[in-house]
């Protein structure tokens, strides 16, 4: 599967990013499909994930972030409301079948696109 994500840019802190990934290739379906971020220096981290319906999010997002997808459009969609500053990051789509308790690691997917990036001002 192939995967491109976009939706990223410059908002100030308080706004909100609608970051959208558009699979090709393959049927998302068939994958749990999760977005990670990464600043420079550090690893990329995970953010939020759907796997067969259900939906998984880190702390720092709960509440503000939500993950989505469309099955017959194949795409999955992060809504990004009342962003902080520490949210800026390059963004990733990625795909894989991870067990649930890998579910959170990104060595447990196997795909991804380029990301996307993210710059939330103060």
């Amino acid at each position: 599967v192939q995967l491109q994500a976009s939706g990223g840019g410059l908002v100030q802190a308080g706004g909100s990013l609608r970051l959208s990934c558009a699979a090709s290739g393959r049927t998302i379906s068939r994958y749990t499909m999760a977005w990670f971020r990464q600043v420079p220096g550090k690893e990329r981290e995970f953010v939020a994930a759907i796997r067969y319906g259900n939906t998984y999010n880190e702390d720092s997002v709960k509440g503000r972030f939500s993950i989505s997808r469309d099955v017959a459009k194949n795409t999955v969609d992060l809504q990004m409301d009342s962003l902080k500053p520490e949210d800026t990051a390059v963004y990733y789509c990625e795909a894989g079948t991870p067990i649930l308790s890998n579910l959170r690691q990104n060595t447990a997917y196997a795909h991804w696109g380029p990301g996307t990036e993210v710059t939330v001002s103060s």
